[in-house]
């Protein structure tokens, strides 16, 4: 069934709505309509483009500021923080980060989206990874957003554990779990909070 022009642009108001990160080929796809109609009709519905809808959720989001390493050296888009508790970071796979003779993302590119996160949410002038357990579970090509959350397990002593998943849309494509290594202790009440 055909949708007319204001029932599809009802409907992409509600799924970007749901997911603000949702591409416009994404959209193009899920609607059966050109890439260009999708933009034409985001412009008429006032709905900006990706990056700024990422930065609008990134500037809402962001309660905390990282401390462990600066801003830039975040492998991804940081869209939201909480320190010693989550963070969860976007990347887009570009020409740059796949293999030329196949298109398949570089796995290097994965992990230090993951690694970064979970240095990114520690709460501490310096955090270093001591150790990773990782695994991929699926390629990723050219044109694929990852989602990675990075959720603060425990912390014991100097060492706090830092469960990272990453996604393409809802399939798991890495995950990990990192020890680092920081340099003070949480302060009591973050302590209380994650376990200690």
């Amino acid at each position: 069934m055909r949708r007319t022009k204001k029932e599809r642009q009802e409907h992409l108001q509600e799924t970007i709505q749901a997911n603000p990160f949702v591409t416009d080929e994404e959209l193009a796809g899920q609607f059966h309509v050109s890439v260009q109609t999708i933009r034409l009709d985001r412009m008429e519905l006032s709905i900006p483009e990706l990056r700024e809808r990422i930065k609008y959720v990134a500037e809402r989001n962001m309660d905390d500021e990282v401390r462990s390493l600066p801003i830039e050296e975040v492998i991804g888009d940081i869209i939201d923080i909480e320190l010693d508790k989550s963070a969860i970071s976007i990347f887009d796979v570009k020409k740059e980060h796949v293999f030329r003779r196949n298109g398949i993302a570089r796995g290097h590119h994965l992990f230090a989206q993951a690694n970064s996160l979970a240095v990114a949410v520690i709460n501490d002038e310096m955090a270093l990874t001591r150790k990773a357990d990782i695994q991929f579970t699926r390629s990723v090509r050219e044109g694929e957003r990852i989602v990675a959350k990075a959720k603060v397990i425990r912390t014991e002593k100097l060492q706090t554990i830092v469960k990272v998943s990453s996604f393409v849309g809802s399939e798991l494509v890495f995950r990990g779990e990192f020890s680092m290594f920081r340099a003070q202790l949480p302060d009591k009440e973050g302590q209380d909070e994650i376990g200690n």
